[in-house]
């Protein structure tokens, strides 16, 4: 987060995020269903401890959640775990977000890169140019500019680095399936 907003960002999902809605994924005003097994917010809360110890504060959430007998874990909020954190470094796979502080576009960006993982980046800017520039420059099988999660089955999605397992969508999520022949017929 550039230091100018760091505080401001902190604040307005301090306010925010308690109020996401966890529970049955099949109501549609459920934002965060639950987890896939007893043992997901279980690594969850080892990532947020983790955090706390490399000096991280959890400013909203980290705990599990009981709600109807599902596997949840509270939408958490970190600031200030180090970079080299494993918090930070590796995916945590549950409704948790680390801020960490820049200062300048080419440090934001070395941040963004710094992991082994690249799935998807995200960045929110007036300025197209930079927009264009920062998402050439990200490490990521998708960068959304002033959105997020936006998907079309028609657009390719994967990562890259340590989250590259192909492509989903579109037609380079076919190309596993399809096993080309080429056929040359001379008639002279």
């Amino acid at each position: 987060m550039a230091r100018p907003l760091h505080d401001a960002l902190v604040g307005i999902l301090t306010d925010a995020v308690p109020g996401v809605p966890v529970g049955d994924p099949f109501d549609p005003g459920t934002v965060i269903g639950p987890m896939t097994a007893e043992r997901h917010p279980q690594n969850v809360e080892r990532y947020v401890g983790i955090a706390r110890e490399d000096g991280g504060e959890v400013v909203v959430g980290g705990r599990r959640r009981e709600s109807g007998g599902g596997f949840f874990y509270e939408p958490t909020v970190i600031t200030g775990p180090p970079n080299v954190s494993r918090a930070v470094q590796e995916e945590i796979f549950g409704p948790v977000v680390t801020v960490q502080v820049f200062d300048t576009e080419e440090e934001a960006v070395a941040l963004a890169n710094s992991t082994p993982y690249g799935l998807a980046a995200g960045l929110h800017t007036r300025d197209l140019a930079r927009a264009h520039r920062v998402a050439a420059a990200l490490e990521a099988g998708i960068v959304w500019v002033n959105d997020w999660a936006v998907l079309d089955p028609a657009m390719p999605f994967g990562g890259v680095g340590s989250s590259d397992y192909g492509r989903e969508n579109g037609p380079e999520g076919l190309e596993p399936y399809l096993r080309t022949k080429s056929v040359v017929i001379s008639l002279a």
